[in-house]
């Protein structure tokens, strides 16, 4: 029964751990990075993640590193005359005190430019976010399944 009861209690751990996952820097909080898998051609990928900042400062997300591609931006994406248009973010992604910023599927994200392979499911990937403010902080992007959504109860 003990042994039962503690299979049962890891495997909520593991299940819970896997789908959600966060980093601080100081006063900011980014919350489950995640990216779908692409095909094997695919030169570009998007990345998905909040970021809270429960500090009385705003702090700016301006640039993004990550050895997966040859780029990163934060695109921003808007409806022109039927016609969906992504657009680099050229100065940054403000993050207010007390507010929070969500990079979603079909709004503000991060694109992976000239990647240098397929981003795989199961292959977890690392970049860092650095801040006007914060500094860098390293997150790990979990790969979803091609369609995926952000996760039931999770807020991207």
């Amino acid at each position: 029964m003990k042994k039962a009861l503690f299979l049962s209690l890891a495997a909520s751990v593991l299940t819970v751990s896997a789908v959600a996952h966060a980093f601080d820097k100081g006063p900011l909080k980014i919350d489950h990075p995640w990216s779908r898998e692409t095909a094997a051609q695919a030169s570009t990928g998007a990345g998905f993640l909040s970021i809270q900042n429960y500090g009385k400062t705003p702090d700016r997300l301006v640039a993004i590193k990550s050895s997966i591609s040859d780029d990163v931006q934060v695109h921003t994406m808007t409806m022109e005359g039927g016609v969906m248009r992504m657009r680099e973010l050229k100065n940054g992604l403000t993050i207010p005190p007390g507010g929070e910023v969500k990079l979603q599927p079909g709004a503000e994200h991060i694109m992976f430019m000239g990647l240098k392979g397929p981003i795989k499911l199961g292959e977890d990937f690392t970049a860092t976010l650095v801040f006007e403010r914060a500094g860098e902080v390293e997150v790990t992007f979990k790969v979803e399944p091609a369609g995926a959504k952000p996760a039931a109860g999770h807020q991207h």
